[in-house]
């Protein structure tokens, strides 16, 4: 992207300076879409960044109602243990629980922001891409 990205910058400060020169000759669709084109890209990329959140809002509020429904059940199983063995074990058990899951969600995040991040920079990866391509003519 950053190659195709210098090699748009390239051809259109070429175009503007050709239009400096003879005003006639400059390229006033291309300079229109200098505009119009980084408005869309950003728009699908800002698009694509709220739905990850969403997805990812999503996901973690689900965690935390499962997560809810863990600690009641181990908070019971503390309660009404029948020794003070049997209650620490109880309380073991969801410590090692959650840990497991815990790491889970973390691991499941990071994955998430990493799709989220590349599905961000696609809209603009292309628009750079498809410019160095069109304007290589």
């Amino acid at each position: 992207m950053m190659k195709a990205a210098g090699d748009v910058i390239n051809a259109r400060l070429e175009i503007m300076a050709a239009g400096m020169v003879d005003p006639r000759k400059l390229d006033l669709t291309e300079m229109s879409l200098m505009s119009s084109e980084k408005v869309e890209a950003l728009s699908a990329s800002a698009s694509a960044v709220a739905k990850t959140f969403g997805d990812i809002g999503g996901r973690l509020g689900s965690g935390v109602m499962t997560e809810a429904g863990h600690a009641s059940k181990a908070a019971t199983s503390i309660a009404t243990a029948a020794t003070p063995a049997a209650a620490m074990q109880a309380q073991y058990s969801y410590a090692v629980g959650w840990w497991s899951r815990a790491t889970a969600q973390m691991l499941t995040l990071n994955s998430a922001l990493l799709k989220g991040q590349a599905e961000a920079m696609r809209p603009i990866h292309r628009t750079a891409v498809d410019n160095a391509k069109r304007l290589k003519k």
